[in-house]
């Protein structure tokens, strides 16, 4: 297998000295570096290609779940936390596995090893240009490339597209699954948007044709980290 880059992203320094200690005796792992929070981690994969995140879950400004809800999905999670409550929101972000502090050595290697054998299995897959959504009793066809966004209205979903607006019995974390993070971007719990269709943003919104959609708090900084490495 060839190198692995990863990086370690907790704001403990504790922390993040065992997991350098534990990276040390694996060489396939390249540390790339030590974050002690979201957004040293976000700078430098703005730059450059990460395989591997050891993601902390609570710190400070944004949290490690926020920002594993950035991540492409080529970027593989291992989450290390002190904290037991936060594993089943963990997996349904694709987490490799879920650590809880104090790690011990056998846990790691685990994670390890887990990680590894995904890699071995996993298929080789082909960029999706469109995707099927059910509206009026029949499965209508999307050009991912037509969609300007996307609105969450509790169970429903409104499909806003280049040629209307579809609406489909749907949440918005299942579609999101569907849909590939080189072009779409999550700005809000209810919205998310083509990066191809924005005009402009701000800090408090983004433009696409004449229509103005609010940046949430909590996806802020992602969000105009994303837009800004465009």
């Amino acid at each position: 297998m060839n190198s692995i880059r990863c990086l370690i992203v907790d704001d403990e320094p504790k922390a993040r000295e065992v997991l350098d200690i534990y990276i040390q005796d694996y060489p396939e792992l390249n540390l790339i570096a030590k974050c002690k929070n979201a957004i040293e981690a976000i700078n430098i994969m703005a730059n450059q290609k990460i395989d591997l995140l050891f993601l902390d879950i609570e710190m400070p400004e944004i949290s490690g779940l926020v920002l594993a809800k950035s991540l492409n999905k080529d970027t593989a999670i291992i989450f290390t936390t002190a904290y037991r409550d936060y594993a089943v929101e963990g997996f349904d972000l694709r987490a490799i596995d879920y650590l809880l502090k104090p790690i011990r050595p056998e846990r790691f290697k685990e994670a390890i090893e887990k990680y590894e054998q995904i890699k071995r299995e996993k298929p080789k897959a082909t960029q999706a240009i469109h995707l099927f959504v059910r509206s009026d009793r029949k499965m209508i066809k999307l050009m991912l490339i037509d969609i300007l966004y996307i609105e969450s209205l509790s169970d429903y979903l409104k499909i806003h597209t280049i040629n209307g607006i579809i609406i489909t019995r749907e949440t918005l974390k299942n579609l999101t699954e569907k849909l590939p993070e080189d072009i779409f971007i999550r700005i809000h719990r209810s919205f998310i948007v083509n990066i191809n269709h924005i005009k402009s943003f701000t800090k408090e919104d983004v433009h696409i044709k004449d229509t103005a959609l609010s940046i949430s708090r909590s996806y802020k900084d992602l969000v105009h980290q994303r837009l800004t490495n465009q």
